[in-house]
């Protein structure tokens, strides 16, 4: 079918097209002004057309904004019919033919998907928004409350992260508190530390043959860590802008 009219679809997935472009089509010899005037008088804004803007250039090339009508098929079918011309039904029935091929079950179902595929879009990126939101309020949630709410073993990167620091920093920092030291490349507590429940180490597989043990932080280790660096004036990010409110 070939286009002889732009046909556009508005925010409710209605069909609509352009008054001037009808106009236009139709041939008519009155100017767009009074024919609207004249042939909208039964018409209902916002259910048989909407008020919108078109944008024409004019001869020196500038950009003009002139008041348009987005309308409804049925609205643009019962215009072209009151035009009482050849045109006039030539538009009809190419309207007619647009609202067949809308209508379809093809047409409907695709409609449907793309709708569907909306909704997905706007619920991921909520979701998008509401993992910032609570990232964000986990940044600020005191250390310790973080720590209770943890399942699992922590990894000293994260710790670490919470004081604005990195894993190297913290473990080299632990070692010289006499906490920790290196067995080959795992880090492992003194005998001191060793039977509190402050950590476990964990193996994970390198490849087919081999184990990589490394260590990590239990709730329990996690408060200790936490004491002692605030015994030697450090504090998590989150405490350290309440201090300074």
């Amino acid at each position: 079918m070939n286009e002889l009219i732009k046909i556009s679809s508005n925010e409710n997935d209605e069909q609509v097209v352009s008054a001037r472009e009808l106009h236009k089509g139709l041939g008519l010899k009155k100017r767009f002004s009074i024919w609207w005037e004249q042939n909208s008088k039964l018409l209902i804004e916002n259910e048989d057309f909407t008020s919108v803007l078109s944008g024409t250039v004019v001869n020196n090339g500038a950009k003009r904004q002139l008041q348009d009508y987005a309308l409804t098929i049925d609205t643009a079918k019962h215009l072209a019919m009151q035009s009482q011309t050849e045109k006039g039904r030539e538009y009809r029935t190419y309207f007619i033919q647009v609202e067949k091929a809308w209508n379809s079950p093809d047409m409907v179902m695709k409609r449907a998907l793309q709708i569907a595929d909306k909704r997905v879009i706007a619920l991921q990126i909520e979701n998008n928004h509401l993992n910032l939101e609570l990232a964000e309020a986990n940044k600020k949630l005191p250390f310790l409350e973080w720590a209770l709410q943890t399942k699992g073993l922590v990894t000293p990167t994260i710790i670490a992260k919470k004081y604005g620091k990195t894993a190297i920093w913290l473990n080299d920092w632990l070692h010289k508190q006499g906490v920790q030291f290196k067995q080959g490349k795992c880090w492992v507590l003194y005998k001191k530390y060793d039977d509190k429940g402050y950590s476990d180490t964990i193996f994970s597989p390198t490849d087919i043959d081999h184990l990589h043990p490394s260590m990590k932080w239990t709730v329990k280790g996690m408060k200790f860590i936490y004491e002692l660096l605030k015994e030697n004036g450090y504090l998590p990010i989150s405490e350290q802008d309440d201090l300074a409110s």
